[in-house]
């Protein structure tokens, strides 16, 4: 069972996770981006601030191009949280459309150029939402909890074996959910 008060404690570390992993914009790594999502006390703070101080040796140009190398043109390290485990397969068009619903369900309308298991949506469905009152949420959200916990392992897998700054940031998210999870349950995270 997923703890809602906490997880929507964390509404801005969503927030931050859905900017950092779109495409990188200069706004992205200012300073007050980390500072007003994050401080020390959060769980992932260190892997968070491990991401954050990686990225800034680089350029703007050199993140863009990292980016796209890392997630447009690698296979195994795909934004889409669903693709790992149906690829192009009939269920995974059944769970898009699940996700789809959820999120107009919420009251969000999915931009017309996206699927709706891409990882900085769903986490800017967790930071924009208000859903904390909302009696479907307890199921609604272990629907996501496993959607990520499946895809953001094997992103965190493909990120780890190219060493790459990214897997700081999937490790965070990840650290992030499983601290919302009830403990004593093994159905999600």
């Amino acid at each position: 069972m997923i703890d809602l008060e906490k997880l929507y404690s964390y509404k801005s570390a969503f927030g931050f996770f859905s900017q950092l992993l779109s495409y990188p914009e200069k706004l992205h790594f200012h300073p007050k981006t980390l500072e007003g999502s994050f401080d020390s006390s959060h769980p992932a703070y260190d892997d968070v601030k491990t991401f954050w101080e990686m990225m800034h040796t680089f350029s703007l140009d050199e993140m863009e191009e990292y980016y796209t190398k890392t997630f447009d043109f690698e296979k195994h390290s795909a934004l889409y949280m669903t693709y790992f485990k149906y690829e192009d397969g009939k269920e995974r068009g059944q769970m898009l459309a699940k996700l789809k619903v959820l999120y107009e369900m919420y009251g969000l309308e999915m931009p017309a150029n996206e699927l709706s298991d891409y990882l900085p949506l769903i986490c800017e469905f967790f930071y924009a939402a208000e859903w904390l009152e909302d009696p479907r949420s307890a199921q609604s959200f272990s629907i996501l909890f496993s959607i990520l916990e499946d895809g953001t392992w094997h992103l965190l897998k493909s990120l780890e074996k190219n060493t790459s700054p990214y897997f700081h940031l999937i490790r965070a998210l990840r650290t992030t959910l499983k601290t919302c999870v009830i403990q004593g349950d093994t159905t999600n995270a």
